[in-house]
């Protein structure tokens, strides 16, 4: 309890309110599926209760002070993907919640990305200095990475365990060599398609009254990386403003970390000593 205490001691007013109504509205979360026994989405809900700790534990140690709208969209996304996607079903209530997911998703990562470097270029113990142009490369880069690996991570666990974190897109039309009359590498084109029919081992089939063809996975997939290179070539653009015009912008600086003087990180660690009621 008192290293939770410690984690919030620093928190903005408004940072610690929205962390607080998310954490309750998580717990209820929880406690509905205990009594549910879906145990799984338990699991869901003390994972996402982890995760938002995530940012003050990154603020102590790395000796950054985290902008308030960073860390506020940071618990928000977080919430919205595990408790609003996950377990309420958003992302097959609303098709476009996993879009603006994955927008996000590039926009944060470039974010992060391009104070990682902003940082390493304030060290002087860092001997490489990267031009305003490559850190914004850098950003960009980082941020796809990471929507790949989500993507494979997507694709293991639906290969794996069977699930379906790859959602499935309805398509009516498709092409493709494995249909050429004549064997050759010519796409064979259908369209129309109006119906997927099951035909089981056993002889017997089963129509789907899909509308079309199901596609499992690839378009769902080129979808989110699509978006995610729009979010990270967004924030890798503003950061470039930013470094360019002298660390200007009012817009950047909302998203990019600010590395604690050494008095400052004094003080933030004399707050967190127990007894001190400052801190309280």
């Amino acid at each position: 309890m008192k290293k939770w205490k410690s984690l919030l001691s620093n928190a903005p007013k408004k940072v610690l309110v929205i962390y607080l109504i998310l954490r309750l509205l998580v717990i209820a979360a929880m406690i509905e599926q205990i009594i549910n026994r879906n145990f799984e989405n338990v699991f869901i809900c003390i994972l996402t209760l982890f995760l938002f700790t995530v940012p003050s534990l990154l603020e102590r140690r790395l000796h950054i002070i985290l902008p308030d709208t960073l860390e506020i969209i940071i618990l928000i996304f977080i919430f919205a993907a595990e408790i609003l996607g996950e377990i309420r079903e958003y992302y097959l209530i609303f098709p476009i919640w996993d879009t603006l997911l994955h927008t996000t998703n590039g926009f944060l990562f470039a974010a992060i990305g391009f104070s990682l470097v902003h940082l390493l270029n304030r060290e002087d113990r860092v001997p490489v200095k990267l031009s305003p142009f490559y850190m914004a490369v850098t950003a960009f880069c980082f941020s796809m990475t990471i929507g790949v690996l989500w993507e494979f991570f997507e694709w293991g666990m639906d290969t794996i365990f069977r699930t379906d974190m790859q959602k499935d897109t309805v398509i009516m039309a498709l092409s493709t060599v494995n249909l050429d009359p004549g064997g050759h590498n010519v796409a064979y084109q259908v369209r129309n398609i109006t119906d997927t029919i099951l035909v089981f081992a056993d002889g017997t089939s089963r129509s789907m009254g899909l509308g079309g063809y199901l596609d499992i996975g690839l378009i769902d997939t080129m979808k989110d990386l699509l978006v995610n290179f729009i979010g990270a070539t967004v924030f890798s653009i503003i950061g470039y403003v930013y470094v360019k015009t002298g660390e200007k912008g009012v817009f950047a600086k909302k998203f990019i970390p600010q590395v604690l003087e050494e008095d400052e990180h004094a003080d933030h660690e004399q707050k967190d000593l127990p007894g001190d009621e400052s801190s309280h």
